[in-house]
């Protein structure tokens, strides 16, 4: 009974179309919200931020980078990786070149080389979709690679070809580099997954999200309904993009500290691929969900079986990782498609109708 709309009346159209419609879901958020800015910090030790919640929040924000490109307008990348470098360095030019600027404003205007290149690369979508569109965004990834590892400009002709992030302060406080605390990275990550995640939730529900999700169904129906598709495709490439070069910014800047070029590689685009999978296409509940399923899996399988007397080799550790992957991705492919997003509003609407049967 304590999950019920019963008696929450809605009196305008504004309030029967929100987000989140039934009192119980905006409560829960608020709860989350709350742990997650001031239980956390306080709970959770620098292994912890450092470890699984920084990198948590990073990978989910570019999880919904994909998820908007694949989930919710139907269009294939890989270039996932490629695209988040992109916001990486050119945040490390713009942050060498104007020093004196705040961090944060540059690590957010990165997201636009990466939007501007992924619109680029999303030019063919037009013409091609499926598996040839997917080979062509794999080609934006071997390129942006090549470009990361071959151009010495990039990362200011450093003899070891990395990006080293450098010391930088708002209000006096440091927040990137190497005297930054876990806490105060882990608070300014979190903040602009709030505001990205809160600005794509509104693209989604509106006008933008609905016309991404006609062309996903079915492209020719959307044009012939007056939806111009190229337009369409290249602002659902840009968006996408935009929001993982952001995410590529906040890996560099606010976990790693510096960054060689292989850390944007293939691997990094399939492992954000997978994390769509697991979670959900075209749920943005789902992209949280799978990443933190695929990022907690293998500190889980590093501590759990130690924990219990059992000793197993860090390669060991590996493959079970990947072999528990790919198991878990036939299985949602298989017998779930929308991933534990899915999995979860099963659970809400049994909830919402108990104990009569479902």
């Amino acid at each position: 009974m304590l999950y019920r709309e019963v008696g929450q009346y809605r009196t305008n159209y504004r309030a029967d179309m929100a987000i989140f419609p039934i009192r119980q879901d905006r409560i829960g958020l608020a709860i989350i919200l709350a742990i997650a800015f001031l239980v956390v910090p306080l709970v959770g030790g620098s292994f912890f931020l450092d470890v699984v919640a920084i990198p948590f929040l990073i990978y989910a924000l570019a999880a919904i980078g994909l998820n908007l490109l694949t989930g919710y307008t139907g269009l294939l990348s890989l270039g996932t990786g490629g695209f988040m470098g992109i916001g990486a360095y050119t945040c490390y030019k713009l942050t060498t070149w104007f020093p004196d600027v705040d961090i944060i404003v540059w690590i957010l205007t990165g997201g636009f080389a990466a939007a501007a290149v992924g619109a680029l690369f999303g030019v063919p979508s037009l013409r091609i979709k499926g598996f040839y569109l997917l080979v062509a965004t794999l080609a934006a990834q071997f390129f942006l690679q090549w470009a990361f590892e071959r151009v010495p400009w990039l990362y200011n002709n450093n003899v070891s070809g990395t990006i080293e992030v450098p010391t930088r302060t708002l209000l006096g406080l440091p927040i990137t580099g190497a005297t930054a605390t876990p806490v105060t990275r882990y608070e300014v990550a979190l903040c602009i997954v709030v505001v990205l995640t809160w600005l794509a939730s509104n693209l989604v529900h509106g006008r933008i999200g609905r016309s991404w999700m006609a062309v996903r169904d079915m492209d020719i129906a959307a044009e012939l309904i007056g939806i111009s598709l190229l337009p369409t495709k290249l602002l659902s490439f840009a968006v996408s993009s935009y929001i993982c070069g952001v995410a590529g910014a906040m890996l560099v800047f606010l976990w790693y500290g510096s960054a060689e070029p292989s850390v944007f590689s293939i691997d990094l685009s399939f492992t954000i691929l997978f994390m769509v999978i697991i979670g959900g296409l075209g749920s943005l509940l789902g992209c949280f969900l799978g990443a933190a399923l695929i990022h907690v899996l293998p500190i889980l399988l590093r501590g759990v079986p130690p924990a219990l007397g059992l000793d197993i080799g860090s390669s060991t550790v590996e493959h079970l990782n990947l072999m528990i992957v790919g198991a878990l991705i036939i299985l949602f492919l298989v017998a779930e498609p929308f991933g534990l997003a899915r999995l979860w509003q099963t659970g809400k609407q049994k909830l919402r109708v108990w104990p009569f049967p479902y």
